[in-house]
């Protein structure tokens, strides 16, 4: 089956800060991330032929106009795309698969966020429909929170195991000059801080932001006219699964992984020739809303086997000079999570340490790097693998 592997690039890419931006909306946020992926590829934006832009949140924007009147950019095909926490990456997709089809030759995939405006606690909650007795619905703490007591119990695995994740995180994104939280952490902060959703602390979940990141993608053969003609990188492949967004009301669900992270990952493997990726993926961006969501990513993308995911993380494994560095930017844990923009600055990272030129802590000479987001209650799963080319 015909597929995208090798017949795209990532000529460009930019991101603002993640942080609580105040004094900007989300205009300026998406202005600011395409300017900076303009000038990285080496166009300028009348270039651009077509936009597909993430957003989760209503109030940060609706319909391709999001983009369209950000920059000024009329008479274009512009899409908005939302898929949970999957918005940014599956805009990511739908682009590189309108350049393989030879429909364009230019075109942006973006994202962006303007969340911390509207004064509520935790992510705005927007299920306004559920199974009465289940009104209102849980929070994303209390959803995963059921995954670690679950993994806890069948495991042994323990809140050091969780804090482990954080401190980890955080020394990454201490070094990140775009994260929201640049401060490292200790242990003991973290098994001290304020209880969330038990067992799920203050640092064993990711916190709110506003923020935008934006990708210029492009063909192979029009990347080596641009900025990056010597060190543009090639998709490999996109895999994307979507499974129900109650999970909980399944009793075969057993909380130890995410089905849609298998689903997605095993698509994106068949089409990069990926048959180990334990030893092939050189690093990962991964979806780590939560502590325990990443170590469960360990296992569900291959890294280790089942119920190894703890020792993943005791072993050093995924530390930034481990043997599979996993969030060497700092994750969301460092970056906060602006919901439509999350995908495509995972895209950028994973790029920039393709390129060597990783905005904070640099993976020594990586060949292949994997993204990976994970959406709602684990129902939407999109992982991306990009290679040198």
């Amino acid at each position: 089956m015909p597929g995208i592997k090798d017949r795209v690039a990532v000529a460009g890419v930019g991101a603002t800060r993640f942080t609580e931006h105040y004094e900007k909306d989300q205009e300026d946020l998406l202005v600011e991330a395409v300017e900076e992926a303009c000038t990285d590829a080496g166009i300028e934006r009348k270039d651009i032929q077509a936009i597909w832009c993430g957003v989760y949140y209503r109030f940060t924007g609706l319909s391709g106009t999001t983009a369209a009147d950000a920059l000024r950019l009329y008479g274009i095909p512009s899409t908005r795309v939302e898929n949970y926490c999957a918005s940014g990456m599956d805009a990511f997709r739908n682009a590189c698969f309108a350049v393989a089809a030879g429909v364009y030759d230019i075109v942006l995939a973006c994202g962006v966020e303007k969340i911390t405006d509207q004064g509520s606690h935790g992510l705005p909650n927007v299920l306004r429909d559920s199974i009465p007795p289940f009104m209102p619905p849980a929070s994303a703490p209390a959803l995963f929170a059921m995954a670690a007591t679950r993994t806890f119990a069948e495991r042994g695995w323990t809140r050091e195991d969780l804090a482990r994740v954080a401190v980890k995180n955080h020394a990454n994104g201490a070094k990140h000059p775009k994260a929201h939280f640049r401060r490292e952490i200790t242990m003991e902060t973290a098994l001290e801080a304020p209880m969330i959703a038990w067992p799920l602390g203050r640092f064993d979940s990711c916190a709110v932001s506003d923020g935008a990141a934006a990708v210029i993608i492009t063909t192979p053969e029009i990347a080596k006219k641009m900025n990056h003609k010597d060190d543009y990188v090639v998709v490999k492949a996109n895999g994307l699964a979507v499974t129900t967004a109650s999970p909980m009301h399944n009793p075969g669900f057993d909380y130890l992984g995410f089905p849609a992270t298998r689903m997605a990952a095993k698509q994106a493997y068949d089409e990069a020739g990926i048959t180990d990726p334990a030893r092939q993926i050189s690093l990962a961006e991964v979806h780590d809303c939560f502590t325990i969501t990443e170590i469960l990513n360990y296992e569900d993308l291959g890294f280790c086997e089942p119920g190894e995911g703890a020792a993943f993380i005791r072993e050093g494994r995924s530390a930034a000079d481990g043997n599979l560095p996993v969030n060497p930017s700092g994750g969301l844990k460092s970056f906060g999570h602006p919901i439509g923009a999350t995908g495509c600055r995972m895209i950028g990272e994973i790029t920039r340490q393709l390129q060597g030129r990783a905005e904070g802590v640099q993976v020594k000479d990586p060949e292949l790097g994997l993204a990976h987001n994970l959406g709602g209650p684990g129902a939407v799963c999109s992982v991306t693998i990009l290679g040198r080319n």
